[in-house]
């Protein structure tokens, strides 16, 4: 029969186990990005999050983004074997930011109007481990974003 004692070690080891685990696919979702960051020459920065960005052009103005913001933006995303799995039918398109993907949510705050970004989005700022439509589970994301509007 258990005793507590033992049992307070064996839970301490599960989640010690656990968050090793985590750690482990953090840094080689890391390593991946860094990986095709070099090897595509793109000179980005690691936003805390785990975000990584190019600004290719900031735009101009000082909009704030608060939480209703609607967001007119031209994109294309694709994964890292650089197949394109949305461009939204090569046209501008509207969303409301508070809906979109966190990775989104950090980037896109990044530019102002005019604006051009390049987004590499990991996994947990993206689809996660579910994926979505065409997109694999655990997958890291390449958007490249025009920003055309914010209001």
């Amino acid at each position: 029969m258990f005793k507590p004692k033992y049992c307070s070690i064996l839970i301490l080891f599960i989640v010690l186990l656990g968050s090793s685990c985590t750690r482990t696919e953090e840094t080689d979702t890391d390593k991946q990005l860094v990986a095709f960051l070099k090897k595509n020459n793109i000179n980005a920065v690691k936003d805390a999050s785990g975000l990584y960005y190019q600004i290719i052009k900031p735009g101009s103005g000082s909009f704030t983004y608060p939480d209703n913001t609607q967001i007119t933006i031209k994109y294309e995303g694709k994964l890292l074997n650089g197949e394109m799995f949305d461009d939204g039918g090569g046209q501008e398109q509207t969303f409301p930011l508070a809906s979109l993907i966190k990775g989104w949510k950090i980037g896109i705050p990044k530019i102002q109007k005019g604006g051009e970004i390049r987004l590499i989005i990991p996994p947990s700022l993206g689809y996660g481990g579910n994926g979505a439509g065409s997109v694999p589970p655990n997958a890291v994301l390449d958007f490249n974003i025009k920003l055309s509007n914010t209001q």
